[in-house]
């Protein structure tokens, strides 16, 4: 009989890939709270490479506006099961309800690093400023971090066995998804109505009059390649059977999402007669040529292909360069367009980059202990309580 026992960590069996990894993490956490006492103590000069010229660096470009989108994918697929009664879409709803809520924590922890006074963050819940979109952006995000908690308590409910609020919240549960869409449809496209009050900070390119429109066509876009990448990568790390099927539906859905986001930018670049302002090529202009070629059209043209959607790789490739295109577009808005139009430079400085790696480090530790010790995903095998 073999009593030799296996060493485990948090439920996680100590194994030399997952010591490292977990070595790695530690790491990146550990840098990442150096770089935020020195920006919560010291201030932003001594933590980031801001200047007037660059007012909005990798923490709003990234962790805000780019995390914002990555968390599309909650109310789109809660919106598909729920709204739409596409139940057969419901084993990825847990997992996408998971990243949403997980990404909306870690948006708002890294909006308080960007502000000048992070301590007067809630002040928008008592100085009403009804005129700023800011002040939509704000509500909205808080209301719809709470809806979100709300849709993902049952997984604990379940786990802990609180049957009576479990039925409770069952009952509210399209009210909930309903004011969680409406919640997302105004934030996701209230971030590019911020935009629309310094058109003389972007060149023609970036500046449209439809810049909340195309925000919200990428969020859903995103928000669909964000649950693909999500599940491909769960089940290889995992060991579990990925559902493919579902997947190339949904990379099918994600195409026509491309599709309409490639129509919308070269009919608005078309009417407004902003072709000729791609010329002399300079880099926030390759940037946009580069963004709508290799993250709209080249993932278009291969999930239209039935041998890539039924491929691990292929789907993580196209899907994948899907997300790398919304997280370029809103770096390109945020960052290089304005330092572009200012006639400025920024790279972000080490610090930056640390707090920015610790955030998403924290954001998928959070994702594996869920995912190993909560009711996550179908066919999860409900550990018990003792």
């Amino acid at each position: 009989m073999n009593t030799t026992s296996r060493r485990t960590l948090l439920g996680f069996e100590l194994t030399p890939r997952t010591t490292a990894a977990i070595l790695i993490a530690a790491a990146i956490l550990v840098l990442g709270l150096y770089a935020s006492i020195v920006r919560f103590f010291v201030g932003l000069g001594a933590s980031t490479n801001l200047t007037d010229q660059a007012p909005w660096g990798l923490w709003i470009g990234f962790d805000v506006m780019s995390g914002v989108a990555l968390a599309a994918g909650g109310f789109v697929i809660a919106g598909t099961v729920h709204i739409f009664h596409l139940k057969r879409y419901e084993p990825l709803l847990r997992p996408a309800i998971l990243t949403a809520f997980l990404g909306y924590l870690l948006v708002i922890v890294g909006l308080l690093f960007d502000l000048g006074q992070p301590w007067r963050i809630w002040h928008a819940l008592i100085y009403w400023n009804i005129h700023s979109v800011l002040f939509e952006v704000a509500w909205c995000v808080m209301l719809y971090s709470m809806v979100l908690a709300l849709e993902f308590a049952p997984v604990v409910f379940e786990r802990l066995r609180f049957e009576r609020p479990r039925r409770i919240l069952r009952t509210v549960t399209i009210p909930l998804i309903i004011l969680g869409i409406t919640l997302s449809t105004m934030h996701q496209s209230s971030l590019g109505s911020m935009f629309l009050i310094f058109p003389e900070k972007l060149g023609a390119l970036w500046y449209t009059p439809i810049l909340p429109l195309l925000f919200f066509v990428s969020a859903v876009m995103v928000g669909l390649a964000m649950v693909t990448v999500e599940s491909l990568l769960s089940a290889r790390l995992m060991g579990r059977e990925a559902h493919m099927d579902l997947l190339d539906s949904v990379a099918r859905a994600t195409a026509v999402a491309l599709v309409l986001y490639f129509v919308l930018k070269l009919a608005d670049v078309t009417l407004r007669g902003a072709w000729s302002t791609l010329l002399p090529l300079r880099g926030d202009r390759v940037a946009w040529l580069a963004e709508l070629s290799l993250t709209v059209v080249l993932p278009a043209l291969l999930l239209a292909s039935r041998r890539v959607r039924a491929s691990w790789s292929g789907l993580l490739l196209s899907q994948g360069l899907v997300v790398l295109g919304v997280v370029a577009n809103r770096m390109n808005l945020a960052v290089l367009g304005l330092v572009s139009a200012a006639g400025g430079s920024y790279f972000p400085g080490w610090m930056e980059f640390a707090v920015t790696l610790a955030l998403l480090t924290a954001g998928v530790v959070g994702f594996a202990l869920a995912a190993k010790h909560l009711p996550v995903f179908e066919g999860h095998e409900e550990p018990g309580l003792t």
